[in-house]
């Protein structure tokens, strides 16, 4: 019987109450699969900061560092908006991609037909969406050098530096052709290269390591074309694959094609293998921590509860129970089942329910 060993992160906000409630799920769902979880909670985040001075201690990353994956809730909430730089709960967020060398963030978009409704765009644009995000994750302007603030004659100066190397770019470029290359071979390379020199240098890369995957159709995009071009014609998208700042904000987009943030989880890869021989990676829902409405069970639990999917399916090699869960939510909002988050104005025999309740409702269908 295989044993997998999870960090789990809940994080701040809303994060606790939807990761209770989606391991609950998860569990349900592995029940006689042969796959036991071994969990272990930690803090990370503003919570973290509470407590022990830091988002991120020394401690837990060696915990995540030991584990065959991470499961992180959302991060962050105005409490700790007035803390300095490198104190304040993203930190942690960005530690634990650095410390586990996850270079490769993947952000599904995927439209479930119940709820082309709550997608801000027309049935007839969204419907059939169906891309993936390739974003890089530990280069480019969030961790560039030099960066900082100076003082300066009426003021300050702040500044950050993009910069990428060609095997940063190369390896990031073969995540998004691998990706490309099991779903519909297509791979659209997002860039600024009119403008930027390390915009211009990941064209380059992509197009030569192009050469190895001629059974990919690919082309490049700037970024502005592309922020509209998610809103005009989303489905001419397979796979974008792009660097972090623009993966960051175009990712946010494309989750909000789909309907809502809240629906929408995602997942970070690195080279490390864990023990059972999959990737070792980070799982997390897309949606942010929600102070407003934490601790009052309305949360959804449904993105946090397919980020468990994408964590079975990639770090611990079961796409059998990771496609249970994602049908058994499919189904569930195909019966009309809705957090509030993705309720629609005048629709009719939908039934609004809490966190437990939407969780409760996926583990019957089960």
């Amino acid at each position: 019987m295989a044993k997998a060993k999870i960090l789990v992160l809940a994080g701040d906000g809303i994060g606790p109450e939807v990761m209770t409630a989606s391991i609950a799920v998860m569990e349900k769902a592995a029940k006689g699969s042969g796959l036991k979880f071994n969990f272990e909670q930690d803090l990370a985040g503003g919570c973290s900061f509470d407590q022990n001075g830091t988002p991120l201690t020394d401690d837990v990353l060696k915990k995540a560092k030991k584990a065959d994956a991470v499961l992180l809730g959302a991060v962050g909430g105005p409490k700790w908006d007035t803390l300095p730089h490198e104190q304040r709960p993203e930190r942690a967020l960005l530690g634990l991609r650095a410390g586990l060398k996850l270079f490769a963030n993947l952000r599904p978009a995927k439209i479930i037909p119940a709820l082309i409704s709550a997608s801000s765009l027309k049935p007839e644009i969204v419907g059939g969406i169906d891309l993936l995000v390739v974003r890089e994750l530990t280069g480019g302007i969030y961790f560039g050098k030099p960066r900082g603030r100076k003082e300066i004659k009426g003021g300050f100066k702040a500044f950050n530096t993009e910069v990428y190397s060609t095997p940063e770019i190369e390896r990031i470029a073969r995540a998004g052709f691998e990706a490309a290359r099991v779903r519909r071979k297509k791979l659209t390379s997002v860039d600024k290269a009119n403008i930027l020199e390390s915009s211009i240098l990941w064209r380059e890369v992509v197009n030569q390591i192009a050469k190895e995957y001629p059974d990919i159709q690919v082309d490049h995009m700037y970024v502005d074309n592309c922020a509209m071009q998610l809103v005009r014609n989303p489905k001419q998208f397979d796979v974008i694959v792009t660097n972090n700042i623009f993966g960051d904000i175009l990712s946010d987009a494309a989750a909000m094609l789909t309907g809502s943030i809240g629906m929408l989880p995602s997942s970070s890869l690195g080279e490390k293998k864990n023990r059972l021989g999959f990737p070792q990676g980070m799982y997390e829902p897309v949606h942010g921590s929600a102070p407003d409405i934490a601790g009052k069970g309305i949360a959804n639990p449904l993105a946090t509860i397919l980020s468990c999917a994408l964590m079975l399916r990639y770090s611990l090699g079961r796409d059998d129970i990771a496609q249970k869960m994602e049908k058994a939510v499919e189904v569930v909002l195909q019966k009309g089942y809705r957090c509030g988050d993705i309720m629609v104005s005048g629709e009719e025999g939908k039934i609004k329910v809490g966190t437990q309740e939407m969780a409760d409702a996926v583990m019957k269908e089960l």
